[in-house]
């Protein structure tokens, strides 16, 4: 049986994600920040009160784990807090850092340290966003969201070198947008106001598209950045990356 620990199951796309694994099967391990939500099927293996922005995250996962080895790690835990030039918070842009760019090295390195990633052919999947594209960052879009924005960047930068390092340990990473979703986290930020335009999907959607991509990652495509569901909620693609653009959508950096 494959095993899987999905990161961040609290609600929204990490929960999806969750519910979607162990529907296909697989023995799935979820972190989240206080108790079990009731929404997670019965057969999750919960890691309660992991906050990835604490140093001590990884090692809480690794015991949480107990004797298994995974197959499958997915990072989905984040943090958006908008921002702009006029008023920038301190405190919300390190705390974007730690969760979404600091968090994924301290968690790997202690699931490497206890031996915990499968041997064969383990995936090691970040969930980042097409906002980290330096590309697709158009003058035409503007600016703000530097928090949110450079912390995913920093994500992808971060997933490219665990490819380099994990490689020859035969581990699989890749970065994924999974796709513009109608989550607590958009909407507190106000970006409900762009669903209908940006062509929003619910999370189980976009879980169930991330998923099946995932599993059929393959070996050459590990330190990659990918789009799933491909452009048609990204709303700088065809300016940057032209038309006719495929299904699953390799992103620039």
């Amino acid at each position: 049986m494959t095993i899987s620990l999905v990161v961040g199951a609290s609600r929204g796309l990490g929960l999806e994600l969750a519910k979607r694994l162990s529907e296909l099967g697989h023995e799935v391990f979820a972190t989240v920040r206080k108790s079990s939500p009731d929404s997670l099927p019965a057969g999750v293996h919960v890691i309660p009160n992991v906050d990835v922005a604490e140093e001590d995250a990884g090692k809480q996962i690794v015991e949480g784990l107990s004797q298994r080895e995974v197959d499958l790690v997915v990072v989905n835990a984040g943090v958006f807090k908008a921002d702009t030039l006029e008023e920038p918070n301190f405190a919300n842009q390190v705390e974007m850092y730690k969760v979404v760019a600091i968090a994924p090295v301290l968690i790997a390195h202690h699931l490497v340290k206890a031996k915990k990633l499968a041997s064969k052919g383990a995936k090691f999947i970040l969930i980042t966003t097409e906002g980290g594209s330096i590309a697709l960052r158009t003058r035409e879009e503007g600016g703000g969201n530097y928090g949110h924005h450079a912390s995913k960047a920093a994500a992808n930068m971060v997933g490219k070198l665990l490819a380099n390092d994990l490689y020859e340990k035969g581990v699989t990473v890749a970065m994924i947008h999974p796709g513009f979703m109608k989550t607590d986290m958009t909407k507190g930020v106000g970006f409900d106001k762009f669903y209908e335009s940006g062509g929003a999907v619910e999370p189980a959607e976009a879980a169930a598209s991330a998923i099946d991509f995932i599993l059929n990652l393959k070996r050459e495509q590990s330190g990659s950045f990918w789009a799933p569901r491909g452009p048609r909620d990204i709303g700088e693609a065809e300016r940057v990356l032209g038309k006719n653009l495929p299904t699953p959508l390799q992103l620039p950096w």
